[in-house]
């Protein structure tokens, strides 16, 4: 998968995730990104370890699994604290 691959499908993941849990509502689009490669990296880590396929290509499986690591990214991060004023 190239560097656009990973753009567009972390902005949609992390949309998606930042929707499903409400963390972040105020942030913008890199925002989206940033949480949806790293929910790329989470999910990947959390399915391997469940013995399934990770991030694939561009695909919806891979969709699923980066929208599942975002929000459980954002659910940590929310029980950590952080983004609390």
């Amino acid at each position: 998968m190239g560097i656009i691959s990973w753009i567009i499908l972390g902005g949609i993941a992390g949309w998606i995730a930042k929707t499903v849990t409400g963390v972040g509502k105020e942030m913008g689009c890199l925002f989206n990104i940033l949480i949806g490669i790293l929910g790329s990296v989470v999910g990947g880590l959390l399915f391997n370890y469940l013995g399934h396929d990770s991030v694939t290509g561009f695909n919806p499986w891979s969709l699923f699994v980066a929208t599942i690591g975002a929000i459980a990214f954002l659910w940590i991060a929310s029980l950590l604290g952080v983004g609390r004023k």
